[in-house]
């Protein structure tokens, strides 16, 4: 019981503040996609729901290996409403591609929220207006420390 709540908490401050997150498994072994539905769960449950998730099938160099079918790990994404790629690690091929997709898709997330609420990312910060008056106001001040009584 202890460690389930030490879990917890871990797992709590581990996702906070999470906006993206790539779920990889490996094309040659089932049980690892096979674990990505219970991966999965956890990120949403401890996340924001508009967290970016990707999908990522890696290993795709082993061919003769495969255990994962493609076209199977393309419709779970599909389902679960997540982005798709594989990738090789060995081969170098699509693993900057995750990356800039996850990022691109956060950028079009957070645009999108800034634009739902009013605000333009490109804007000057708002604030207050602050009526200086006139020289002769300034200069009464002047004399004055911020810390003075």
């Amino acid at each position: 019981m202890l460690f389930c709540q030490r879990y917890r908490a871990i797992t709590s401050a581990y996702y906070r503040g999470a906006v993206g997150a790539l779920l990889v498994y490996d094309v040659t072994r089932r049980v690892t996609f096979e674990n990505v539905q219970r991966w999965l769960k956890e990120l949403r449950d401890h996340t924001d729901p508009n967290i970016v998730i990707m999908l990522v099938g890696n290993k795709a160099d082993l061919r003769h290996l495969r255990a994962v079918a493609a076209e199977d790990a393309k419709a779970f994404a599909e389902r679960e409403n997540t982005f798709f790629m594989e990738t090789s690690a060995l081969e170098s091929l699509n693993v900057e591609n995750a990356f800039t997709e996850v990022l691109a898709q956060i950028y079009r997330v957070v645009s999108r929220k800034a634009l739902d609420i009013g605000d333009d990312p490109a804007a000057l910060p708002k604030g207050r207006t602050i009526n200086v008056g006139s020289k002769d106001d300034v200069s009464a001040v002047k004399g004055a420390g911020c810390c003075s009584a």
